[in-house]
């Protein structure tokens, strides 16, 4: 026999099927498992670069079929069919499951993405209560006398003191308070009357 007729494809010409070298495999043998990446590389690289359309990967998930095929092959039954199907069958079942496992990281970060541009629900919730709350004061205060609507604006949003509420109104101290209790009281009521409604 000459040193051509020594490499793995020879094993597979000169008789030696693959079921046998699968056999073979199983045991341990290396140069078995050589002669099996050389036979089985091709078809499983076109396959798992069929379902998959990305050849980097492709390259990756055949690497990772061909090493479960040397960790597993004491599994291959010949009852069950080819070595050649079994391997195929493998190769098959990883490249989906890789599919499966990039659309779920596209998915979770997809919906990661979602959920940092929405904004959270109870957030939601918390500004309509608050827009609401707005036009209800800007009613009530609507319903106010000049005098109250202003001295209540004056101390309560620009927070003047009552005696610089006086002066920007030009007007009494006593007024001013006398003004500020009683449109504080209408304007608790007229709140507490939209609220039971």
């Amino acid at each position: 026999m000459s040193s051509a007729d020594s490499g793995p494809d020879a094993r597979l010409e000169s008789g030696e099927n693959l079921d046998e070298l699968l056999a073979r495999v199983a045991r341990g043998d290396r140069d078995a498992f050589g002669a099996v990446y050389d036979a089985v590389s091709g078809p499983v690289m076109g396959l798992v670069a069929r379902i998959l359309r990305d050849p980097a990967l492709a390259e990756e998930v055949t690497q990772d079929v061909l090493l479960e095929v040397w960790r597993t092959s004491g599994r291959f039954s010949r009852e069950l069919g080819t070595a050649m199907a079994w391997v195929m069958v493998l190769a098959h079942r990883r490249a989906v499951d890789r599919v499966r496992s990039t659309q779920a990281v596209r998915d979770r970060e997809h919906r990661a993405a979602l959920l940092a541009h929405t904004t959270p629900f109870d957030e939601v919730t918390e500004q309509v209560e608050t827009r609401m709350e707005q036009q209800e004061l800007r009613r009530c205060l609507r319903s106010l006398t000049e005098i109250q609507r202003q001295s209540i604006c004056l101390a309560y949003y620009e927070g003047m003191t009552y005696r610089e509420v006086a002066e920007s109104l030009q007007l009494p101290l006593g007024t001013v308070k006398t003004r500020l209790r009683d449109g504080l009281i209408r304007l608790r009521d007229c709140l507490g009357e939209s609220r039971q409604h």
